[in-house]
């Protein structure tokens, strides 16, 4: 009887390493698992550097105008200049250890649910690290010296984390706080926990459409309000966030955040800014010594406020 000519599912047209495609497989499921459980990710400033501990932002001050006099000399006028440095984060990682034993033995994959599982857990810190900073721009004062840039708004109303009229109010004080320090129209975004974005969707104002509504209970939607798109979100911070652990961003605590009584945080995409040093990646290798396989989802990036004019804060109390 001949011997089976099995098709080994790791190479590459069966030659070369055994377990070659593997690793690409779950590299990717890590990937897309990311960039499906993040929310504002691509709704703010993100920049790549490829070594360094920290980048610049640049910042400017607005132009004015000024009647000229007959024969008066024109010299030109002062445009105050400014600079914003985001620092790297220590590194952050989600790791998994697969013993080869326990894997034999199980009798369903866990490869598949681990690594959406470790780009799940990348994807919902990034989330909460962005939102943090959120919070710091809204509280921040202006970057440039002039007339020309506001600080941050903090928004208090007492109501709207259960009166969906107090809410919306909220959100159209919000919107007239971004007009009044000119932040562009285009590129608005409300970040809110689940209760108040349902509190929203259950509105009729909000979605009726007698009342110019675009929202729709049966689904349980509502996109906009004063032209500012609805994010919902668990990963908005209601607390302060203190310390230097995994959540105020590390050993320097870079995301420490006043949160409380946080309801919605109303952002422009200028607001804050992300530099990556280590992008998304993942790593994967097989220890002999313990017999098992090691999985590791890691990034390095930092955060920092840019544009503390484009955020607003509404809170509660």
């Amino acid at each position: 009887m001949a011997n089976a000519n099995p098709s080994d599912l790791g190479q590459i047209n069966n030659t070369g390493t055994a377990d070659v495609l593997f690793l690409k497989q779950f590299s990717g499921e890590v990937l897309a698992s990311f960039e499906q459980s993040t929310v504002a990710m691509d709704k703010h400033m993100v920049r790549t550097i490829a070594s360094g501990k920290s980048a610049q932002f640049p910042v400017m001050g607005r132009s004015s105008a000024a009647y000229h006099t007959p024969g008066a000399e024109i010299n030109g006028t002062d445009i105050n200049h400014a600079e914003k440095v985001i620092t790297i984060n220590d590194l952050l990682l989600s790791s998994h250890f697969i013993a080869n034993i326990q894997e034999a033995k199980n009798h369903y994959d866990v490869r598949s649910v681990y690594s959406a599982e470790m780009g799940r857990a990348l994807a919902f810190q990034m989330d909460k690290h962005i939102l943090q900073t959120m919070v710091q721009a809204a509280a921040a004062s202006a970057n440039v010296g002039d007339s020309g840039y506001a600080a941050g708004t903090v928004i208090t109303s007492a109501n709207a984390g259960t009166v969906s009229a107090d809410l919306i109010a909220a959100i159209y004080d919000a919107a007239e706080a971004l007009d009044d320090a000119y932040v562009p129209a285009d590129g608005r975004y409300c970040y809110l926990k689940p209760a108040q974005y349902y509190l929203l969707a259950n509105a009729s104002n909000a979605v009726n459409v007698d009342f110019s509504g675009r929202g729709s209970i049966a689904d349980g939607t509502v996109p906009q309000i004063a032209g500012v798109n609805l994010i919902k979100t668990p990963h908005l911070p209601t607390a302060n966030v203190t310390g230097t652990g995994v959540d105020a961003g590390g050993a320097g605590g870079a995301q420490v955040a006043a949160a409380a009584n946080t309801l919605a945080i109303v952002s422009h995409t200028s607001a804050v800014g992300t530099v990556k040093l280590m992008d998304l990646a993942v790593e994967s290798e097989y220890d002999i010594r313990r017999q098992g396989t090691l999985m590791v989802a890691k990034y390095a990036a930092g955060h920092g406020v840019l544009r503390p004019e484009a955020a607003v804060q509404i809170q509660s109390a």
